[in-house]
């Protein structure tokens, strides 16, 4: 998916300066016989895919000012002191208990990183910080950052959803509010918590975790 945005991406610059020469492009396309490969106006068949969308023209600077500061490919996903013994204990309880403690999905993200699954885990904590969002006039904006990174077809970090939320989204998506991605997120919260979380409990990654707080704590 990747590699198909970057090829869109690639022939609308072409477009672009072949426009910016001048002269050359619209004396060729009054050649009779003579089809122009590229139209000035490329069809918009859909704002979230099409290359020549405007909102796609200006997705890296929006998607600066629409940062909700998740740090991606990182080993300190949130900022937070090292996890207790009595914590990381906590977290072998419940799955809720795991994503309430800031070191808990710290941990958890990791272990989703080597299973090649850590969007899910990036798209709850944007969905968790744009629920917060107060300010309307942002909302939009941000709603749409969130569906190009982690709804449409087009992205590397699609999360898995049904039918029947995305259709939700994509009718939400025409006036976004702060509950557009609530029922994806409790989704992914789902997928997350039956098949995720119990192989994080049974990894080596929180066993080693709670085996070096156990052996740091003066109970032991």
């Amino acid at each position: 998916m990747g590699s198909e945005r970057m090829e869109m991406r690639k022939r609308q610059m072409s477009v672009q300066q072949e426009s910016a020469a001048g002269g050359t492009a619209p004396a060729q396309q009054g050649q009779p016989g003579q089809a122009n490969p590229r139209a000035s106006n490329a069809c918009c068949f859909c704002w979230c895919c099409c290359c020549s969308c405007s909102w796609n023209e200006d997705r890296d600077e929006r998607n600066r000012k629409a940062s909700y500061d998740v740090k991606e490919g990182t080993s300190d996903c949130e900022d937070c002191p090292m996890p207790t013994l009595e914590e990381v204990r906590c977290w072998g309880q419940s799955f809720d208990k795991l994503m309430c403690c800031p070191a808990g999905r710290n941990s958890f993200r990791q272990f989703l990183r080597t299973e090649f699954s850590e969007e899910n885990m990036l798209f709850w904590l944007a969905c968790d910080e744009f629920s917060k969002e107060a300010n309307k006039s942002t909302v939009e904006e941000k709603a749409r950052v969130i569906y190009e990174d982690y709804i449409s077809i087009l992205s590397p970090k699609e999360v898995s959803l049904d039918s029947r939320v995305r259709e939700s989204i994509n009718r939400n998506m025409q006036e976004p509010n702060m509950q557009t991605f609530d029922d994806a997120q409790l989704q992914i919260y789902t997928l997350m918590q039956r098949d995720s979380y119990p192989r994080y409990m049974n990894s080596s990654a929180y066993k080693n975790l709670l085996n070096t707080l156990s052996e740091q704590s003066p109970e032991s």
